[in-house]
């Protein structure tokens, strides 16, 4: 029965890394940097690169970011294959798979796109070239981030303290697959997981 589950969980791990990369290789592609297509009103495909982590947020310098997303990835995946051997339960395991694959989706950017692409401008698209004649060099790439959710576009009243009179985005990051993998996966797991998560916080008080 674990065999299977190791079976099926990492298939829906690889899925989920070929659905991130797929997307963000083809808007590396075919798209120049902040090109936006309009699919709704509330719904943008926007091409920005970032150095940070998800949603564009940035706690630590690029190298110290780029390792720290691949001990968290390789750790995660030990973590999950150990769940999975102790029998742990299918939706805590799926829910961990999905964080595991988002953080490796950024990785990826981050080890390799700096590698093999051309620098994204305004006005052209990236494209492959020889590995090593990137616009950067081995865990210096930028992360790729498309999706663009503006679902209220106002503006602050004018009697607001601070930002009166100026506009207001909800929702304004753009993020990527990855992103949401890893936002997902947090919030299904802090909802319905809640028996895991006190069980490894009360080990962790412990020791």
């Amino acid at each position: 029965m674990n065999l299977n589950r190791n079976v099926y969980i990492s298939i829906l791990y690889v899925m989920l890394l070929v659905i991130d990369q797929s997307i963000k290789l083809w808007v590396k592609t075919n798209m120049c940097l902040q090109e936006s297509i309009h699919i709704t009103d509330w719904f943008y495909i926007t091409f920005i690169e970032n150095n940070g982590m998800a949603y564009g947020m940035a706690f630590m310098p690029k190298y110290a970011l780029s390792l720290f997303r691949f001990i968290a990835s390789c750790a995660l995946i030990w973590f999950i294959r150990k769940q999975i051997r102790l029998g742990a339960r299918t939706l805590w395991v799926v829910l961990l798979t999905l964080i595991a694959a988002g953080a490796a989706g950024n990785l990826i950017d981050c080890m390799f796109y700096g590698m093999v692409f051309t620098d994204s401008t305004l006005s052209m698209p990236a494209i492959t070239v020889v590995w090593g004649d990137g616009y950067s060099s081995f865990l210096q790439g930028r992360v790729v981030d498309m999706f663009y959710f503006p679902i209220i576009v106002t503006t602050y009243p004018e009697w607001f303290p601070v930002w009166g009179g100026q506009p207001f985005i909800f929702f304004s990051p753009i993020f990527n697959f990855a992103d949401a993998c890893i936002s997902v996966g947090v919030v299904t797991m802090l909802i319905f997981c809640r028996k895991e998560l006190s069980k490894y916080n009360a080990h962790h008080e412990k020791v």
